[in-house]
Order: C-alpha cells, then sequence, then structure tokens
C-alpha cells in the first residue's frame, strides 16, 4: 500500500503507559534528527492519550518529542500524578464526605480515592497544545484525538483536532466531536473510575476513555488512517497450577476489571478487523467501494513481560500512605495485583518499562522498518 496514511495507536494503562516511551524511543531512531512523526493520525485513550498529545505537539520534530516525553517518565514520582501526603488525602476524603449533606442543587466534588490537581499542573507546564493546530496546518500531522467515556449518555467519544475536511461521526454508542485538545481532555480520558476524579467538559462529565470504548481502533480508521501502528501494554496469562488457586482476593478482583477496561475490547476489536481483512480478501473491488469498506493494515506490539512482577519489585517506591491504602484492600509486595502496576509513577519501574519497550522494538526491528515504509 503505497504511500498509506499511518495511525498510531496508544492504549491506556496507567503507570504501564512507560513502556510506550521506551518504544517510540526506538522507532525514533529510525529517522533523521529533524525528521517529523512518521504517523501522520495519532490516537490515544487514557495514559495513551497524554503520550499522544505529547507526540502531536512535536510532530514536526518526532525524537524531539519522544525526548521530552521520556524526560518525564524516567522522573516520574507518584506526587506529580496525584496528592500522597497524608494531611492532602485526608482533606480530599474529608471534602467528598461533607458533600453528602450540601443540597443536591450544589455543585460536588466529583468522587475518587485521590486528587490528581498535581497532574494537571504537569500537563500544562509540558505541553503547549497550541502546537497541535500549528502542526496540522504545516501538513505534520492530519489528525489527534483523545478518547474519553461521557457519564451522562454512557457513550464513547473521541474528541479530535483535525484538518479541516474531517468531518464529526456518530456510531452505535461511540462518536467523533472536533474539538480544540487541552489538559481537561486528558484530564478526562485517564480518569481511572473511582481512583481519579472525573473531568467537565461543557454541560458533561468524562471518566477513562477505555471504560465505554467498545472499538478502539475506530478514531484512527474515522480519521484516516490505512495503516495502524498499536502499543498496548498488556499482562500475560500465567497458568497457575489448580494446587495452588486460592479464592480471590478484593484486590484480585478489581485488578481483573482494571484489565478487562484496557485490554479486553481492544484484543476483541483487533480480532474483528482481522476478519473483516480475510473477508474483503474475496470482496470484489467494486462491492468494497459500494459498502465504504477498506483493508487496514495492522501492526501490534505486545509485550510479553510479567508487568505485575515488576511493580511488585518497587513497592517500596511508593510513598507510605500509598502503600498503606493498598494494603487495607490486600494490596503488598507479594500479591501480584494489577492494581500496583497501574498507579506505580515512580521512576524506577517506569524506566524498567521504557528499557522493555524499547528492547522490544529492536527485536522487531526489520519487520517494523517494513510497515513503517511508505
Amino acid at each position: 500500500m503505497a504511500n498509506a496514511k499511518h495511525g498510531l495507536l496508544l492504549t491506556g494503562g496507567g503507570a504501564r503507559a512507560a513502556y510506550q516511551v521506551g518504544a517510540l524511543k526506538a522507532i525514533s531512531e529510525f529517522y533523521p534528527r529533524n525528521h517529523g512523526a512518521p504517523f501522520k493520525i495519532i490516537t490515544g485513550t487514557s495514559a495513551g492519550a497524554i503520550n499522544s498529545c505529547a507526540i502531536a505537539c512535536y510532530a514536526s520534530c518526532f525524537r524531539l518529542g519522544v525526548k521530552k516525553l521520556e524526560y518525564i517518565w524516567k522522573n516520574f514520582h507518584a506526587e506529580h500524578v496525584f496528592q500522597c501526603e497524608f494531611k492532602e488525602i485526608s482533606s480530599h476524603l474529608a471534602h467528598l464526605f461533607s458533600d453528602k449533606f450540601k443540597s443536591p442543587h450544589v455543585d460536588r466534588q466529583p468522587i475518587s480515592l485521590f486528587n490528581n490537581r498535581p497532574l494537571q499542573h504537569l500537563l500544562e507546564r509540558y505541553l503547549d497544545m497550541s502546537r497541535i493546530d500549528l502542526n496540522i496546518h504545516r501538513g505534520y500531522l492530519d489528525a489527534i484525538s483523545v478518547t474519553a467515556s461521557d457519564y451522562t449518555s454512557g457513550d464513547s467519544i473521541s474528541f479530535f483536532q483535525a484538518e479541516s475536511h474531517i468531518e464529526d461521526w456518530q456510531r452505535a454508542r461511540r462518536s467523533g466531536k472536533r474539538a480544540v485538545l487541552n489538559c481537561h481532555h486528558l484530564l478526562a480520558s485517564s480518569a481511572i473510575p473511582l481512583v481519579f476524579p472525573c473531568s467537565q467538559i461543557g454541560q458533561d462529565y468524562y471518566g477513562d476513555g477505555s471504560v465505554h470504548q467498545l472499538s478502539p481502533l475506530s478514531p484512527a480508521i474515522h480519521l484516516g488512517a490505512e495503516k495502524l501502528f498499536v502499543i498496548g501494554v498488556e499482562q500475560p496469562v500465567v497458568n497457575t497450577p489448580q494446587a495452588c488457586r486460592q479464592t480471590p482476593s478484593g484486590a484480585d478482583i478489581a485488578g481483573h476489571l482494571l484489565d478487562t477496561i484496557f485490554t479486553d475490547t481492544l484484543n476483541a476489536d483487533i480480532e474483528r478487523l482481522s476478519r473483516i481483512n480475510e473477508t474483503l480478501k474475496i470482496t470484489p473491488p467494486d462491492l468494497q467501494t459500494q459498502l465504504n469498506m477498506k483493508n487496514i493494515n495492522l501492526f501490534r506490539l505486545s509485550n510479553d513481560h510479567d508487568i505485575n512482577a515488576i511493580a511488585d519489585k518497587y513497592f517500596y517506591d511508593l510513598p507510605i500512605t500509598i502503600r498503606s491504602m493498598l494494603r487495607v484492600i490486600g494490596v503488598n509486595e507479594h500479591s501480584h495485583s494489577s492494581i500496583t502496576s497501574y498507579l506505580m509513577f515512580e521512576k524506577n519501574y517506569t524506566q524498567e518499562l521504557i528499557e522493555l519497550g524499547y528492547q522490544d522494538v529492536l527485536r522487531q526491528e526489520q519487520a517494523i522498518r517494513e510497515f513503517l515504509a511508505s
């Protein structure tokens, strides 16, 4: 497919998204220092939305954008994402409790375990979102989308900034809306339910984009992508011997719910795309045009590393207040819970994931180069 438009899809996963940075770093080294991003269409959800916008802001110089992103992730601490001090957490929870006694007509603070105001300050400090429109105008980028879940309608909404000819779309339980992206879209997309507060955009409230996202590949395809490069961060299935199986704890169940939110719909959508591509191989070209369907080539970079075990290694890097809260729900350094891997915004952990992503791309370098070649 000559001169096909390449799309980049970055999935959610909290602190696991550091893996994406390592992969992008390796890909950026395939090109000269001043080369633009090889992806004309960039889409992201949850933590992947933040990484997506960072790349879009520097679409004119791909390697520079990745370097800036790497600097943030390599120096992460939990306090950069949510308030960690005992006094701050107590005050936040006290305000939530006092809201119960307010009149229903008074605006209340969104319910969440943590206050993510530090993340907002971080985004406002490092991301100049005005650069996105400039990169689109100069032809370095066709479109960027950030997906969030509308808690009012229950729909998956992809807010996109793109060339003028790209129109809004509407499908069952999902739609695309043109917008000028800002940090509130990123805060909404990355607001893990009950962990971080939902964000208000216009009159509605939005949360993590993975919650209602039935078709993660859809935004990139609607925006014109013909080849899709997907970077997901999935915990591989570990087969436990029958004799070692135990009743799942609350932490185990919560971890499985998060894994379902962030990975299962993507796996199902990729399988659906594969079947459509196989069907199109035996479909006459004129009928393909009539049905408005086209073959979408896809390359998925997924890891086979035990992410939960890596997070367990760095459990004591978390602030003592966060460790104490996790222990209340049964999570410790030996629990092998997914929850830890999502909240481990600590540099030793993120640096290891960055290196894993980097090495995984190098191991598949030839195949990735061929996929990205126009």
